[in-house]
């Protein structure tokens, strides 16, 4: 739509008449505005090759895609994050607005333009904060701890990966965060109540952002970028709202915007705004509620052999046919091992573990791609399992991506009274013998629930 065809109602008559094009600003307003205007438009324009790669990628599920795309932030140095990418955006944009300055602007209305930056901004924070409502109100972010998880040791833990299984011991907790990023996203769909959005989501993203810096975690970079969108709308109503509610004065509401004179632009307006609430809200959390319901998408789909689920103690091991006692700080006996109730083994011994440093979000399609169980925390090797058809040979392949050529071929017998024996060959073909007996190890987390807030437990 050519602007020229758009009538603005002003905050002073409130009526259908065309605003002067200077409305008002100063140089200095009008130049630091050039700034900002590019600055943000820079960071919300799609510039990145990920984006689209993300755009054409319709693995795993409506979730995952929408997940992904919301997730964009314009990255022109490294593959991660970082505040480099805004130094360079905030010299493109200066670069622009010296180049803008020399351009006759007069028949620039700056006061469109604000409105129309705000129009972007909220709807690009609407998208980043419901993609990620969502996926806390279905706690589907920070899953229910894996029994791995419970059997290793607290400083194995990296802070981020503490932080995560603390959020996900509370899903009712996790639901609540989520519905607070939801309301404030919602509240941004309308123009009259996008202030009280960002009042709502100003502290809670403040939260996100030292949670990431305190926790060594990954998203603080685009959490201050959401951050940075929402100072922008929340400085409209600023001063006004200071003036009303700190110096108890009148504050002229600047009910600016756009009327449409066109009947293809009321319904050319209500069609983008229902696509929008239609698939970020409707479809994003009908599927988001699906997905949930499947299980988790931070752990493998795969299931693991029936029955085996739980900790084991190593009772005897040998290695190329020599037994090796129990030992705490022996690199090579295994201490215990963990069947996972999907394909995964985790066996604990002493041998140091390259740590997967993975700390951001991520919604992967793949079973292969599901490193949330080991990326930040050691004491414990992960292998996913392949079982032959007689369901007696079992393949482990190391999954920390450290290990590519760790590779173990182990028969698998089942003797009775929760034990079972594995017996095979590791990639350097020595043989493999050990002897699992199965814990009956109970759990404070489960013990809690069953007695409730104010029961009493016992282990």
């Amino acid at each position: 739509m050519p602007y020229s065809d758009t009538t603005f109602a002003s905050p002073q008559t409130y009526q259908q008449a065309e605003l002067p094009t200077d409305s008002g600003w100063t140089s200095a307003e009008k130049g630091l505005f050039r700034f900002i205007f590019l600055y943000f438009l820079i960071q919300i324009l799609p510039l990145d090759p990920q984006f689209f790669r993300n755009l054409v990628s319709f693995d795993g599920g409506y979730t995952r895609y929408l997940f992904n795309l919301s997730h964009y932030a314009p990255r022109f140095v490294g593959t991660e994050d970082s505040f480099a990418n805004w130094g360079i955006v905030a010299l493109v944009a200066l670069i622009g607005a010296v180049v803008w300055s020399q351009r006759d602007d007069r028949k620039a209305n700056y006061d469109a333009l604000f409105y129309w930056l705000r129009v972007v901004l909220r709807y690009r924070l609407a998208l980043g904060v419901i993609a990620y409502g969502f996926i806390k109100l279905f706690p589907l972010q920070a899953p229910f701890p894996s029994i791995s998880n419970l059997n290793t040791a607290y400083g194995d833990h990296t802070a981020w990966k503490l932080f995560s299984l603390s959020l996900g011991i509370v899903p009712s907790y996790e639901s609540f965060l989520g519905l607070v990023e939801l309301v404030g996203g919602l509240l941004l769909l309308h123009r009259k109540t996008s202030t009280i959005g960002t009042l709502i989501l100003l502290p809670f993203l403040g939260n996100v952002f030292f949670s990431n810096l305190a926790y060594e975690g990954g998203e603080y970079v685009y959490s201050g970028l959401l951050i940075s969108f929402g100072l922008v709308l929340f400085a409209f109503d600023a001063v006004r709202l200071f003036r009303l509610v700190s110096l108890e004065v009148a504050a002229v509401p600047n009910r600016f915007h756009p009327i449409w004179r066109e009947q293809w632009q009321q319904y050319g307006r209500l069609s983008l705004k229902g696509a929008f609430i239609g698939l970020t809200v409707l479809l994003y959390g009908f599927t988001t509620y699906t997905t949930y319901r499947q299980g988790s998408v931070r752990f493998p789909k795969t299931p693991g052999l029936t029955g085996a689920a739980g900790i084991y103690n190593v009772s005897e091991f040998k290695l190329a046919g020599k037994t090796l006692p129990y030992s705490k700080t022996d690199p090579i006996r295994w201490q215990d091992l963990v069947f996972e109730t999907w394909n995964t083994i985790s066996i604990k011994s002493n041998r140091p573990v390259d740590l997967v440093n993975d700390n951001t979000e991520q919604l992967s399609a793949t079973d292969a791609g599901r490193d949330y169980e080991y990326a930040g925390s050691q004491g414990r090797h992960y292998y996913r399992y392949t079982v032959d058809p007689t369901g007696r040979l079992l393949t482990l392949k190391n999954a920390n991506p450290h290990y590519p050529n760790e590779t173990l071929q182990l028969s698998y017998t089942k003797a009775g009274d929760g034990r079972i024996v594995l017996a095979g060959v590791d990639e350097k073909q020595d043989s493999v013998y050990a002897v699992l007996d199965k814990l009956n190890k109970k759990y404070l987390i489960d013990e809690a629930a069953k007695a409730g807030r104010r029961g009493s437990l016992k282990l």
